[in-house]
């Protein structure tokens, strides 16, 4: 029996415009995504036979439907023809820390840290490209955690450019507990009306240089603020406290704030935690990862 032990990341969107609708139903997008010194912790034990999964999450399935069994499944299928090697039977320990349903990509990164983790273990049976593109086909978030820097993302997510222009930032975090399906906010998403809102913005991206005051545009976050009215109040107060900017990360409904300086983001931390309204809320302080994955 062994014991391979590895962090997941969470992400956010430093933007997120919606630029079509597809014929099979999935959305175009354009956004900037970057991973955050925030992990859920994932314990692979080879042991037995067949797969389990098992999470200190009441609301997170064990089963089939759980993307980090699903990957592990369909590992084994591109990489063995679906059949798990002699001692490779496989037990997943997942301690959630990132919150569900906060538009921070939490399931889709621990189905990423398998897919890598098992192609590892088994001495690299997949390329890269033949991993992403595996990734790709369980969920559109799990390519961009498989390559683990921050990245530009086309089409449904699954087309990536690494961006590595961004400059340090400390990000304060604010999930109101309130979970949203990202297929529900993509269905009650009028496309036609964001058109016409982008026609009056102001978003220019050059490809290069991020800048807070211009590019922090997130499509979503209309429709996600018209189930959960908390996100513009939680964008007001995390300014008031020194962010130099605030949007809500994906779908959400985690908000986010960007300090430059560590300290100050911590010192909003500890206000926001004094704050009668925030204290239904849960809030982490974590930097953006822009130097590449982190050490297992």
């Amino acid at each position: 029996m062994g014991t391979v032990t590895i962090k997941a990341p969470a992400k956010i969107n430093l933007f997120l415009r919606i630029t079509g609708k597809r014929p099979d139903g999935y959305h175009d997008l354009y956004s900037l995504m970057c991973p955050l010194a925030l992990y859920d912790t994932l314990s692979l034990v080879f042991c037995g036979s067949g797969i389990s999964v098992f999470c200190d999450h009441p609301g997170i399935p064990e089963d089939s439907s759980n993307l980090a069994f699903c990957s592990a499944e369909r590992f084994f299928d591109a990489a063995f023809d679906g059949n798990i090697p002699p001692g490779g039977g496989l037990a997943i320990h997942i301690e959630k820390n990132i919150p569900v349903g906060a538009g921070l990509g939490g399931g889709s990164s621990d189905a990423a840290a398998v897919l890598t983790a098992l192609n590892r273990h088994f001495g690299q049976p997949l390329s890269p490209p033949a991993l992403m593109a595996l990734g790709a086909r369980i969920g559109a978030d799990i390519p961009f955690f498989i390559l683990g820097v921050p990245a530009l993302a086309s089409g449904t997510g699954d087309r990536l450019s690494p961006f590595p222009h961004l400059t340090p930032w400390t990000a304060l975090l604010v999930y109101p507990n309130e979970a949203v399906s990202t297929a529900w906010v993509y269905k009650n998403l009028n496309l036609r009306l964001t058109k016409d809102e982008k026609k009056l913005s102001k978003f220019h991206f050059d490809g290069r240089f991020f800048n807070v005051d211009e590019h922090l545009v997130n499509d979503l976050e209309c429709v996600t603020e018209k189930a959960i009215p908390v996100i513009k109040g939680i964008k007001r107060l995390l300014l008031a406290h020194g962010a130099a900017g605030a949007m809500m990360s994906g779908s959400g409904s985690t908000v986010f704030g960007l300090f430059a300086d560590p300290e100050r983001a911590n010192s909003a931390y500890t206000a926001l935690c004094n704050n009668q309204q925030s204290q239904n809320w849960t809030l982490y302080v974590a930097d953006l990862l822009i130097q590449g994955p982190v050490a297992t």
